[in-house]
């Protein structure tokens, strides 16, 4: 490659930068985040206000033009990200976030007629969800319910276990006597779902107490396990999840810069040490 053309090159990589550079720091700003969160709560709102048929029919075009407003600025935020990270705009779409973020852009594009009607509205209730993509620390808790799903698995076993071995005892011992709780496994274990809640246990308890008197050892043993055990079980995992999330995002911040970020900034502290020697030299002439 000659020397011309290798300069060719470094100019156009510096008119990129020169264009790639702003847009960086504007994605990246709070205030672009803060904007970003107002207009998804604006069309939160909207979507709420469009349940209501005398708001619908009195100002239905308004609303509607709510709506594309909002896709059209979420279509500029996704360009603005795409080109922040020009020439390797496609780095774009190695964040699962991004990619969310892409998708429902691309479903509220589905024509709200005929039988895409329902996939169209369903895509602008996902546009709420972006809330989560957008704010940090929402991400953080997200991840941290995705990475406790295999340990909460194996509490819903050990659940599904206990609940099927207290639901047959109640079966034999109560169906008789309370056959509207206990008459059959099936209600037998929405039952015990409804008691794990807290919710009206002692009514259920006291129908069977009159023939039963120990009734109330299987009941507040069932408690116990099911509640005061399991469930605080489910807490202690997410709570795990939640420490190993937010150390997973510090030492995500602490690691090194890639090469090509670190050219990056060196490329950006160039094309300003480079304005900077303009200017200077701009007022020297003067």
């Amino acid at each position: 490659m000659s020397a011309s053309q290798i300069e060719g090159d470094r100019e156009t990589q510096g008119g990129l930068e020169r264009i790639t550079a702003p847009l960086s720091r504007i994605v990246e700003s709070r205030t672009f985040e803060w904007f970003i969160i107002a207009v998804i709560l604006a069309n939160a709102l909207l979507l709420g206000l469009g349940t209501s048929p005398r708001i619908e029919r009195d100002y239905g075009d308004l609303l509607n033009l709510g709506n594309q407003v909002a896709l059209g600025i979420f279509i500029v935020e996704a360009l603005m990200k795409m080109l922040a990270l020009a020439p390797r705009s496609h780095r774009y779409f190695h964040s699962g976030w991004n990619i969310f973020d892409f998708a429902v852009i691309v479903f509220s594009l589905v024509p709200a007629t005929g039988e895409f009607a329902m996939v169209s509205r369903l895509a602008r209730l996902l546009r709420i969800m972006r809330l989560i993509t957008t704010v940090k620390e929402l991400r953080v808790i997200v991840a941290a319910l995705v990475r406790a799903i295999p340990s909460v698995g194996h509490v819903m076993v050990l659940m599904s276990i206990v609940v099927y071995i207290y639901a047959i005892m109640g079966y034999h011992l109560f169906h008789e006597e309370d056959p509207a709780h206990w008459r059959s496994l099936g209600i037998s274990v929405l039952t015990l779902f409804n008691i794990v809640t807290l919710e009206g246990w002692v009514d259920i308890m006291d129908a069977v107490m009159d023939t039963y008197p120990w009734a109330w050892i299987y009941f507040t043993s069932f408690i116990v396990v099911g509640t005061f055990v399991v469930i605080n079980m489910f807490i202690a995992i997410i709570v795990n999840s939640l420490d190993e999330a937010k150390a997973d995002a510090l030492r995500a911040l602490r690691e090194p810069s890639t090469a090509d970020e670190l050219l990056r900034e060196i490329r950006e502290t160039q094309a300003a040490l480079r304005r900077l020697q303009e200017r200077l030299d701009s007022e020297a002439d003067k």
